[in-house]
């Protein structure tokens, strides 16, 4: 399937609803930007007949087009890599609540925002740990196995880590709002800037490679990233995944943070019952299968078995401590969090 730019691919589908009006369709606006993806889409048109037109873009990118487009939007399905911004989507009214008791038996409740009396607005389909990584010869694992040590003076110079704005590193600090509390957590992301060993830049393998080479002795990740190298036939990768290590922070305590991918129907859906199948389609094993072994996320729904041997090796043996708190309530610290940046200086 061609991917198209947001703005003509808009148009595009708008011709294609009343242009095709008879066809299954289904209009999808994703986030996911992973290539293995293609085939979770290939399969349900073929399992269903029902058509996906899609358009890529990044979170903020979707749900202010959403907000453009207004009733006018094409979008039946909305995909998001982040709980802060499906919760921002939620909040924003740009989402319908969805009835589905397929979803509502398969995907835990921490796991999907609270349900109404109309029913429950975004659903989460895949997790992600947020780790650290380390050099192995020149950092002691235990003065980076939790969060809290990165804050830590023991640690001054040696972290690397992407801009703090990003969703993913907001999406963590606001779960340390939540287990901290708003005056610690600041304090907190005071000492992270004072032990940075760079401004940051660049994405998550960048922070990894950053500790191969380095430029710094520790970084924090996104897990999947760290299992795609892991998985590498590249012998730099392979080099680069002998020295360093992995932790799954606070495992003696609330446990390690996990964000979600997740999806909602669009409030304006034309295809509503399609979009709702779709849904319902990404919460069964053959769906949460393609998460695991194909972008090496670790699927929400129930008595998923993962059978990916890199997650199972990174995690030691595929099981850890999780956090526990809705992630909901992650992503409605946001602005908190964001005014916390600013006010330490982190860019």
């Amino acid at each position: 399937m061609i991917k198209k730019a947001l703005g003509a691919a808009s148009v595009l589908l708008a011709v294609s609803v009343s242009a095709t009006a008879q066809e299954q369709v289904l209009n999808l606006y994703s986030a996911r930007h992973y290539s293995t993806d293609e085939a979770l889409y290939a399969n349900f048109t073929k399992a269903t007949g029902i058509k996906i037109n899609r358009v890529d873009a990044d979170d903020a990118g979707i749900l202010a087009r959403l907000k453009a487009e207004g009733a006018a939007s094409p979008a039946d399905v909305i995909l998001l890599v982040d709980a802060a911004r499906l919760h921002k989507g939620e909040v924003d009214g740009l989402f319908q609540a969805v009835k589905s008791k397929a979803l509502d038996d398969a995907i835990p409740a921490r796991y999907r925002a609270k349900a109404g009396p109309e029913g429950t607005p975004w659903f989460g389909f895949s997790t992600r740990a947020r780790v650290i990584v380390y050099d192995k010869v020149k950092v002691k694992r235990e003065d980076v196995d939790t969060y809290e040590e990165l804050a830590d003076a023991r640690n001054k110079g040696k972290i690397c880590i992407r801009s703090g704005s990003h969703p993913y590193n907001l999406s963590l600090f606001g779960a340390l709002v939540e287990h901290l509390g708003e005056q610690k957590a600041e304090a907190w992301l005071k000492g992270v800037v004072a032990n940075l060993a760079r401004d940051p830049k660049g994405g998550d393998t960048d922070q990894i490679k950053g500790v191969g080479s380095g430029e710094c002795q520790i970084a924090v990740s996104n897990s999947y990233y760290v299992a795609r190298l892991l998985r590498s036939s590249n012998p730099e990768d392979k080099a680069l995944m002998e020295r360093v290590g992995v932790v799954f922070p606070n495992q003696s305590s609330w446990g390690t943070h996990v964000n979600i991918a997740g999806g909602a129907v669009a409030k304006n859906a034309r295809n509503q019952a399609n979009a709702v199948k779709f849904l319902e389609y990404l919460a069964s094993p053959e769906a949460q299968n393609y998460f695991a072994n194909g972008n090496n996320e670790w699927p929400t729904a129930k008595g998923v078995k993962v059978s990916n041997t890199a997650l199972q090796a990174m995690s030691g043996g595929g099981d850890f401590k999780s956090e526990t708190i809705p992630l909901a309530a992650v992503g409605a610290n946001q602005v908190k969090v964001q005014q916390m940046l600013d006010r330490v200086g982190f860019k």
